[in-house]
């Protein structure tokens, strides 16, 4: 009976937390007027050309263009957070430096920082290194490691495996990046998984800093094509809008099923198993 009861209690909280989805999915075949006039998710007349349309997009640039930016501003940004977070977290879990607890400290302050007091003086340091109107200022960042909060997930992983197979490795002759290749990363699969996840997604789905540092419709991701669909028609057209977004959160979901493996398995048994 209790496990009924847990099984019906989980199917419910489920549905409820998919109804979203469900609408948005179901309104995207619907006219304004039904999408503002009815609670029904079936459709009473199916509009199949909210797709088509909504991906031709508004004047000169389409959809495809708006995916493809996107991508060439997520995808570095993903690769060059997890190398540069892995490098960083490597070097506080297995090195002995001068103020070692001073930098980490620093690096850990960051993380209260609020990203108001920060916005200003980065906005100004990027106006008078050119970068405005370029994916630089998310790029060149993640390249130098400045989330503290994936190099302080990294630092506390590194931190859980044992020191005996850097000593291993040692005296089988590898130097202090051969273990990390060799031996650590293999079994950082869940933390380095974990890290491309968030990052993916909160980059994807970025659109206050891409507002500030991206001026050219040339170059908006999708978060801010989807925002100018809204300001660039009197009368909007709601189911290409949420067509959009219905091809917008394709890719996340997809990043996230495909590597729900690593990203809900135990980073210690993880260990272990290896």
């Amino acid at each position: 009976m209790r496990k009924a009861v847990t099984f019906v209690f989980m199917c419910v909280f489920g549905l409820i937390m998919i109804y979203p989805l469900i609408w948005l999915f179901s309104a995207s075949f619907k006219s304004n007027e039904e999408i503002f006039g009815s609670l029904s998710l079936w459709p009473k007349e199916f509009l199949w050309n909210g797709y088509q349309n909504g991906w031709k997009g508004s004047g000169q640039y389409s959809f495809g263009l708006f995916f493809m930016n996107t991508f060439k501003l997520v995808l570095p940004t993903v690769f060059f957070t997890v190398v540069s977070s892995t490098l960083v977290g490597y070097g506080f879990a297995r090195f002995q430096f001068p103020l070692k607890r001073l930098f980490f400290a620093l690096m850990i302050s960051t993380l209260m920082l609020p990203n108001a007091v920060v916005m200003i003086p980065r906005y100004i340091l990027y106006k008078n290194l050119d970068w405005l109107n370029s994916y630089l200022p998310f790029i060149v960042p993640a390249a130098l490691a400045t989330n503290a909060f994936f190099v302080f997930m990294l630092v506390q992983f590194f931190r859980g495996l044992p020191r005996e197979l850097d000593e291993s490795a040692k005296m089988d002759g590898c130097n202090s990046f051969m273990i990390l290749v060799r031996i650590l990363l293999p079994l950082a699969k869940p933390a380095l998984f974990s890290a491309g996840i968030f990052e993916f997604i909160w980059t994807w789905n970025d659109f206050f800093n891409s507002l500030i540092y991206i001026t050219s419709v040339k170059k908006f991701t999708v978060s801010l094509a989807l925002r100018m669909a809204l300001d660039n028609s009197a009368s909007i057209a709601w189911n290409q809008v949420l067509a959009m977004s219905v091809v917008a959160i394709i890719p996340c979901i997809l990043v996230f099923f495909f590597s729900q493996k690593y990203f809900v398995e135990g980073i210690a048994t993880t260990g272990i198993k290896g």
